[in-house]
């Protein structure tokens, strides 16, 4: 999973950096996301902070699945 913070969404609530501190922070009276965390794995915390944020600006996408090799 990698996680994003759209700061032209973002209006500074820090529900993320409540909800999930090991991944995100608030910095510059913004939510961030903490280096190095951008794909935390599945962490229902993380869940929450994107359901709850009241300016939907959080989004996370899944990993592709692996391709396969060719024989």
């Amino acid at each position: 999973m990698k996680v994003f913070v759209d700061r032209d969404l973002c209006y500074g609530s820090a529900e993320c950096a409540h909800r999930a501190p090991a991944v995100f922070d608030f910095v510059d009276g913004f939510g961030v996301v903490r280096p190095g965390r951008e794909e935390p794995g599945e962490d229902p915390s993380i869940l929450e902070a994107v359901e709850k944020c009241p300016s939907q600006a959080i989004s996370i996408t899944q990993a592709p699945p692996p391709v396969p090799d060719r024989p």
